[in-house]
């Protein structure tokens, strides 16, 4: 498969009037194109930094990160819809920033948009709508420009357990369908198990590749894979590795 994304030896050092904090060190691995990766690691880790470095909004202080021609869409904790704009509006935002706000890039938004179970909730406000149904529109808006990548920045920790688990199922699905790739960041072990192709687990900080494992479920399905007896003997192994 085509390489999208590869960190080569990427280290990340933070100056500040308290000193050095060093929160990546050679961290190495890649993405291909059409996988959804996920990389777990402890709260604190660096995580966060790591998605910064591959949407190119951080510069690595040593190594490279590798991503010629290829785009990338952001999606973050929380859904952050502008309260004052309709849905219609929050999907068009990214179209407008980029400058590429035609009729033509219109028309494609509003048609994921309809094809996602959007259409009703258009011309209503965020507040209107569930945070399952919000983290929706968050994701149509980011896959309005069209982007290569998807950079999922733990988009589901804002949500309670049960609706957790739908959204995940449901941003999944959109994601196969769409035919995107994917890196997904996460501390929920469950959660990368459950939308993974492959999984690659940091240290704490500072934090370095301590693993990488591929799955290989017959089930598509996030939920469907949670019942699988190999759900739990993936789940042992990564948390074994996570609390070393």
């Amino acid at each position: 498969m085509k390489e999208v994304l590869r960190f080569e030896n990427v280290s990340m050092h933070y100056h500040s009037k308290q000193g050095e904090t060093v929160a990546l060190e050679n961290v190495n691995f890649s993405v291909a194109e059409g996988e959804f990766v996920a990389i777990i690691g402890p709260s604190g880790c660096g995580k966060t930094t790591l998605l910064s470095l591959a949407a190119g909004l951080l510069t690595p202080t040593s190594g490279r990160v590798i991503s010629s021609g290829v785009s990338f869409g952001y999606m973050l904790q929380k859904d952050e819809l502008f309260p004052w704009r309709t849905i219609e509006k929050n999907i068009f935002l990214p179209l407008e920033i980029k400058r590429s706000d035609t009729p033509e890039q219109r028309a494609r938004a509003l048609s994921l948009a309809e094809k996602y179970g959007l259409k009703q909730f258009l011309k209503s406000y965020p507040s209107a709508l569930s945070g399952g149904m919000r983290q929706r529109a968050a994701l149509i808006r980011t896959l309005s420009v069209d982007p290569d990548v998807l950079l999922l920045d733990e988009p589901f920790s804002a949500l309670d357990y049960q609706t957790r688990l739908s959204v995940c199922d449901d941003v999944y699905r959109i994601i196969r369908s769409e035919k995107k790739t994917a890196l997904l960041i996460t501390h929920d072990i469950s959660e990368a198990i459950s939308v993974a192709d492959r999984i690659f687990v940091l240290s704490h900080r500072p934090a370095q590749v301590v693993a990488e494992h591929t799955l290989a479920f017959e089930e598509t399905e996030p939920l469907k894979r949670r019942e699988n007896q190999k759900f739990s003997y993936w789940f042992e192994i990564l948390w074994k590795e996570l609390n070393k």
